[in-house]
């Protein structure tokens, strides 16, 4: 009963926690890292993005995984790392509960064209570091057609 009482608890705080993530999203729509529906139960990890002069880095604080626990994919022009972080006890009656388990997902918008064949992704001591380095602008010769009094000249 108790446990019963608890799960309904943290739930609620979660649906509220959720309700302000997309009214701030609403708001700030450049920087959102929004969650399709299907992902409502998601946590988001921590997460820095920032931006050297070759790449676009993505840090992740995410403790207690494998590097095979990660599920990470590019989509337009936004990073998606998803993933799982079991808990090693779910059996008890927590007195406080501050770490978060289950399905998580984030997801960054990238400021700039990435070379999708060079992205690196690392983990170590909690962190999961996804490097992505910036694509080189391509140099594309457009065709000048000159019209001459209506007609085509070419």
């Amino acid at each position: 009963m108790y446990e019963e009482k608890e799960r309904r608890v943290f739930s609620e705080i979660e649906r509220i926690r959720e309700e302000m993530d997309r009214l701030f999203e609403s708001l700030m729509p450049i920087s959102s890292h929004r969650l399709p529906t299907r992902h409502r139960n998601a946590w988001r990890p921590p997460t820095d993005v920032y931006e050297t002069e070759r790449s676009i880095e993505v840090r992740v604080e995410v403790a207690g995984m494998r590097e095979e626990d990660f599920r990470i994919f590019l989509a337009d022009r936004s990073l998606i790392i998803a993933g799982r972080r079991e808990d090693p006890s779910p059996k008890r009656a927590y007195q406080q509960m501050e770490i978060s388990w289950g399905e998580f997902r984030t997801e960054v918008y990238l400021p700039c064209a990435v070379d999708e064949e060079r992205v690196e992704a690392s983990y170590k001591d909690g962190f999961l570091l996804v490097v992505l380095p910036k694509a080189k602008a391509q140099e594309k010769r457009i065709p000048v057609t000159v019209m001459l009094e209506g007609k085509r000249r070419g």
